[in-house]
């Protein structure tokens, strides 16, 4: 091959020149660090209503660092006096049951009645990398836009316990942030819903029909929970079957006892793509809320609600205290090789660990 033969491959051709950055200070000014707020500075931003504010008040609630919980619980005790004036709603479904969409319906229906909405998705967290899509104001575009609208999703974490201590203290937020309406979306069917139900006034089970034997949803403990169940996508050519499916319903209720706040859980049927009877799960609540205020339930289940949380703070707290101990880590380090390679039985290793402490 001749030396000067340009057409090989193997020669390298001249680029392109780049052309002047748009922005000259973009590499040389530096990141400015918000500043961090005062105690004071995050009561009276909530109490304002201001979003801001409180999703930076919310993320220091969520935070692991140590240094950020002691500010956190100061906050949330001066925001707790002027908490308790909303409807915490929770509503659960199985994947695909469609509660983005129902959640944006439903919310659009209360703004427009004046309410101010905070919603609060709890999205799950992968075992393997630790991390959470948090995708739910991309599913509820006309609601994340609204401005009585509040939308805050967050990572589930690795322990349920996790999830309602920080949505807990997240709602005490909200509510001092004068918003009406508090609504918690699960995960999924699954054992969060008991976590839920512990810290809501009202608990919405979402259904859908058409996927196979209704039956086979009615699972006992779900539906003793709930305060209404509502069958999803009754539109077009499923309004029949999800008709079918609401008498099932009511007539599988029929056979559990009687809940203990008097309330007997109603069965409807509604299309949030439609928007048909979006009222009527919000008339639900209405006379739900009004029942059990008449007779007492509704105080008294929150009290239990304040209660339950006071031990299970207990237990997290030991939880957490215990493995961080010196001692403890020294000696699970010690004794989990031999847990591993099967010298050490895990009730006997398990038994020194807790000698230990």
């Amino acid at each position: 091959m001749v030396e000067d033969d340009f057409t090989s491959a193997l020669n390298v051709m001249p680029g392109i020149e780049q052309p002047v950055s748009v922005n000259p200070y973009l590499k040389t000014r530096p990141r400015q660090q918000k500043r961090q707020l005062s105690i004071d500075e995050y009561v009276n931003g909530i109490l304002a209503g201001d979003r801001v504010v409180l999703s930076r008040a919310i993320t220091l609630v969520e935070s692991v660092n140590p240094e950020h919980f002691d500010m956190a619980q100061t906050i949330i005790e001066k925001c707790l006096p002027h908490s308790g004036n909303s409807v915490r709603v929770g509503i659960t479904g199985v994947p695909g049951v469609g509660k983005s969409t129902f959640i944006e319906s439903f919310g659009k229906f209360l703004t427009a009645r004046g309410k101010r909405l905070a919603v609060l998705a709890i999205d799950p967290s992968s075992e393997r990398s630790k991390g959470s899509i948090l995708g739910d104001k991309t599913r509820m575009e006309e609601l994340s836009t609204d401005e009585n609208a509040f939308i805050r999703p967050s990572p589930s974490g690795l322990t349920l316990g996790g999830v309602a201590r920080k949505t807990r203290e997240t709602s005490i937020l909200c509510e001092a942030a004068g918003f009406d309406v508090i609504i918690i979306e699960t995960v999924g069917v699954g054992q969060s819903e008991t976590v839920v139900k512990s810290m809501v006034d009202f608990f919405l089970l979402l259904m859908i029909s058409g996927a196979g034997d209704e039956l086979q949803g009615i699972k006992r403990g779900i539906m003793e929970m709930a305060d209404a169940i509502v069958i999803t996508k009754a539109d077009g050519d499923n309004l029949t079957r999800a008709e079918l499916a609401a008498t099932q319903y009511r007539s599988a209720l029929k056979l559990f006892p009687k809940n203990e706040n008097g309330w007997t859980a109603p069965v409807d049927v509604c299309s949030a793509l439609e928007r048909k009877n979006i009222d009527t799960v919000w008339n639900f609540i209405e006379d739900f809320v009004q029942q059990t205020k008449s007779n007492g339930w509704f105080s008294s289940n929150r009290n239990e609600q304040s209660i339950r949380i006071f031990y299970e703070w207990i237990e997290s707290s030991l939880r957490t205290r215990f493995f961080a101990a010196a001692d403890v880590k020294a000696t699970v380090e010690r004794l989990l090789p031999l847990v591993r390679n099967g010298l050490l039985s895990p009730y006997q290793a398990a038994t020194e660990v807790l000698n230990c402490y």
